[in-house]
């Protein structure tokens, strides 16, 4: 499938209804927070470091959603989170969520030193694994998180 990664830099110009609502089908809140506080401005995805991506299909239909934040969770300088990522069920199982998964990682180098990020999927537990992330880190509010090395930054620009 070809899609197209593009930092999303005002969500209210783009419309995530058919992702939240898919979302919420499958038990999911974290799209409609994502919405709920982009709204009320507590989260923008707008501080250093941080990005909010979106994946379209060659339809233009939005596909997938994915971003990073600094970590409010860890009082550890360098820790990003990745935050909000979902990739519609018609989409999955094609490489779009390691695609952006990728980005995300690339934007990350030079900002964070880390990233964690917490689900209780284990699809999800199973993405992150083969992505490199390493689990069952004994933190209460993140599951998975990878250390962005010096030498691994390097290498990736």
């Amino acid at each position: 499938m070809a899609v197209k990664i593009t930092e999303i830099e005002d969500l209210k110009k783009v419309d995530v209804s058919k992702l939240v609502e898919e979302s919420e089908a499958e038990g999911y809140r974290f799209l409609r927070r994502l919405v709920d506080q982009y709204e009320d401005g507590s989260n923008t995805f707008n501080k250093t470091g941080e990005v909010l991506y979106g994946v379209w299909d060659h339809h233009d239909q939005l596909v997938a959603i994915g971003g990073l934040n600094r970590d409010p969770y860890s009082d550890k300088e360098g820790v990003g989170r990745l935050r909000r990522f979902y990739i519609s069920a018609n989409a999955r199982r094609q490489g779009i969520g390691t695609k952006l998964l990728q980005q995300i990682l690339k934007d990350a180098q030079g900002h964070f030193s880390e990233l964690v990020v917490r689900t209780d999927s284990s699809a999800a537990d199973a993405f992150y694994r083969a992505n490199g992330f390493s689990g069952d880190l004994g933190l209460p509010e993140a599951t998975h998180g990878i250390v962005l090395e010096r030498e691994h930054r390097k290498k990736a620009e």
